[in-house]
């Protein structure tokens, strides 16, 4: 794994963690909170869906990372070398332009959607977008280094190349 990939995968680690965490930690105490006084805190059901978008696409990314996707490479590994390899390195490389397509018309709404706010913290709409535009470049990059991947291995490319081993 390069630098690239581990800073992607730390990064939505991170995510994966701190979200999850402040999410229970606000339910859990919301709901100890409406049981013991009958009340509950206002911004408590708000953050949970602020940060939940944040989880999903830190998960994607993860499970992208690892290959942890469905693929079907009966027909593919039944091609010869070259063209296997050809044919990896090309899908990379279209994955990556279709995410990096993704990530710029995302980036393009990010003005549109700055003006809405959520009804109790006035957060911004585009915090959610970026997060979606975060997740699509994250995936561009992973297709991109995946691509480079295919290309260096040569005509012995596997069906899956950029898909690392499972680490169970």
């Amino acid at each position: 794994m390069n630098y690239l990939e581990r800073a992607i995968t730390a990064v939505c680690q991170a995510l994966l963690w701190v979200s999850t965490l402040v999410i229970f930690l606000i339910l859990a105490a919301n709901t100890v909170l409406r049981y013991a006084t009958g009340s509950s805190l206002q911004w408590a059901n708000e953050v949970p869906e602020l940060l939940f978008p944040w989880l999903v696409t830190a998960g994607v990314v993860l499970a992208a990372q690892r290959g942890a996707h469905i693929t079907t490479t009966f027909l593919v590994e039944k091609l010869p070398g070259h063209l296997r390899q050809g044919l990896a390195v090309l899908g990379w490389l279209m994955v990556c332009g279709l995410y990096a397509t993704l990530a710029l018309a995302t980036y393009r709404m990010l003005e549109i959607v700055h003006d809405e706010k959520s009804p109790i913290l006035q957060i911004p709409g585009s915090v959610t977008y970026a997060c979606v535009m975060s997740g699509m470049l994250m995936l561009s990059l992973l297709a991109l280094i995946s691509a480079w991947n295919a290309w260096r291995e040569g005509p012995q490319v596997s069906a899956a190349v950029g898909v690392p081993e499972a680490h169970w």
